[in-house]
């Protein structure tokens, strides 16, 4: 097991960075190893037994780790809620996976978890992370039953295009196939990677596991306001994030020297267009002339070693996923020595499928696929995926289950790409609408145009927000009910929008709205004979009033 070869090979240097009120502290592999084995005790003293769902919600915390690696262990059943989470989306979760034990971060969570509990009949008990000591001290001498590699490790709920989310089934074999598959000249025992996402997330649990594999330190933060101020104080070599992250930082940059003084701002240019020209050889294997290594030299002098300092100094890698990364931002990072590499992988297939290697990289691309994965295009150019790290199937659903799969066993991963000459991978569209927004977040269009088109007032409603910053819509009205009504449409509508976003996380409510002109229609080719959405069509022909609101 993963957990197990990590703590007896485990080097020299820190297993965990945790921040405490008083600073940064170090674990050692060796502490947290007493703390796992303490913990699969007490988990075991508390009834849990191999096959049993245990929930943890909360940020990315130590405890949440060391909770991952102890309910594996005893082979319980790992099911992580997001803490943003509403107590309905939670109760649906622990009741779909007949949660008996249930692990909360604070007295917020706590309460969230406590308001439902009377439609949850399996759970048992919540345990907050200030018990946890004492939860530890209630270990007793129960053995756990063998763990075999088919057996279920995680459930890891993604949100559907329609319905209630699903509950990916990761087995023990797909967990280590994935962490397994990530190389050493991306991640090895002399790294520190900076790890903020949300542990629920499938991303975030092979980055700590792979790192437990390779021997990495994992700096822990909890609070992603406090991520620049973490950079600094615990100098990561290594930055897993999704893509908002990097352009949020390559935009700052921008708008610095854009707001500074005439002589600064030109200076910023100036760096900026020789770091571009720079990255652009470099890639395509041409010598730099002696001009321009000149200039790179300055331009880092003055303007990237200021940037990298902000960052920490040390990161020589970034790792983004869940939404692709503008080839203008990819060489600003290559111009700040500091590659950024795309990856690409599914919640289904534990986030492994393919990365771009630091030592043969393309951008634009998610590079190669990872060593044992299998990658083939169907006759549509949907991307095919064989792999030990393909998931067992939708958990208590044979029938997504079976509709996910090829005849012959390959997963359908419902993007549409292409793959090169040279075996670089490039996603190229979406046959799924699931949309993605900039900061990763996977939003269900259909649930929130189906809440709006329950309105009498609406006619038809497109949700926007795929690698876009927050979520818009485009709403045509029946103004028959509207002039009935007698009240401006907007008001109107701002209310129903609110009323939509009322029961929703942040990142899943809708932030601006336009009123077309006209409703969609079959004419225009935006409907197809079953009156379903043609997407694209609907985005080229509404183009201008999208791009308004996302305007400034």
């Amino acid at each position: 097991m993963l957990w197990r070869h990590a703590v007896e090979h485990g080097s020299a240097a820190p297993a965990y960075l945790e921040e405490r009120p008083d600073g940064w502290h170090e674990v050692s592999w060796q502490e947290a190893g007493r703390r796992v084995g303490a913990l699969e005790r007490a988990l075991l003293a508390h009834g849990v037994r191999r096959g049993d769902a245990v929930a943890v919600l909360a940020r990315t915390r130590l405890e949440w780790i060391l909770l991952d690696w102890a309910i594996m262990s005893i082979g319980a059943v790992v099911v992580g809620l997001y803490p943003t989470n509403t107590a309905s989306e939670c109760a649906y979760i622990l009741g779909h996976s007949d949660a008996v034990l249930a692990f909360a971060e604070d007295d917020a969570q706590h309460e969230k978890l406590a308001s439902v509990r009377d439609r949850l009949p399996a759970l048992r008990e919540i345990v907050d992370f200030d018990d946890l000591a004492a939860f530890e001290r209630s270990a007793g001498d129960d053995e756990p039953e063998a763990v075999g590699e088919d057996d279920l490790a995680t459930l890891i709920y993604t949100s559907g295009t329609t319905g209630p989310p699903k509950g990916c089934m990761l087995t023990h074999k797909n967990l280590v196939t994935a962490a397994l598959g990530v190389k050493d000249d991306l991640e090895n025992e002399t790294d520190t990677v900076l790890l903020f996402l949300p542990l629920a997330h499938s991303f975030a649990r092979i980055v700590h596991q792979s790192a437990a594999w390779l021997g990495s330190t994992l700096a822990l933060v909890a609070d992603v306001a406090q991520v620049p101020e973490a950079l600094v104080r615990t100098q990561p070599t290594i930055l897993p994030a999704v893509p908002r992250v990097y352009e949020k930082i390559h935009a700052n940059t921008l708008g610095e020297i854009e707001r500074s003084t005439p002589l600064k701002r030109a200076i910023g240019r100036w760096a900026l267009g020789v770091g571009s020209r720079t990255s652009r050889l470099e890639r395509s294997g041409a010598p730099l002339p002696a001009l321009l290594r000149v200039q790179a030299r300055i331009g880092d002098a003055l303007v990237f070693a200021k940037v990298r300092a902000r960052l920490g100094g040390r990161l020589r890698i970034g790792i983004s996923g869940a939404a692709p990364l503008g080839v203008d931002v990819l060489e600003f990072f290559h111009s700040l020595n500091m590659l950024v590499v795309e990856g690409y992988g599914l919640t289904e297939t534990s986030s492994s499928l393919a990365v771009n290697d630091p030592d043969d990289y393309k951008f634009g691309t998610v590079g190669h696929a990872v060593e044992g994965c299998e990658v083939r295009l169907d006759t549509d150019g949907e991307i095919l995926v064989r792999s030990d790290s393909v998931f067992a199937g939708y958990y208590k659903d044979p029938d997504a289950t079976a509709a996910a799969f090829t005849d012959d066993g390959w997963f359908r991963t419902g993007d549409v790409g292409e793959i090169d000459e040279q075996g670089f991978i490039k996603i190229t569209d979406r046959k799924k609408d699931l949309i993605i927004t900039a900061g990763g977040k996977n939003i269900a269009p259909q649930n929130l145009e189906n809440a709006l088109k329950a309105s009498r007032f609406v006619s038809q409603a497109l949700v926007v927000g795929d690698r876009r910053p927050y979520v818009t819509a485009l709403i045509t009205l029946d103004w028959d009910e509207v002039n009935a009504a007698g009240r401006e449409p907007e008001q109107l509508l701002q209310k129903l929008v609110d009323d939509v976003n009322r029961d929703r996380v942040r990142v899943e409510q809708i932030k601006r709205f336009a009123i077309l002109p006209r409703d969609f229609s079959q004419e225009e080719g935006e409907l197809t004979p079953t009156m379903k959405l043609r997407r694209r069509v609907v985005h080229d022909h509404f183009s201008e009033e999208i791009e308004g609101l996302y305007s400034a």
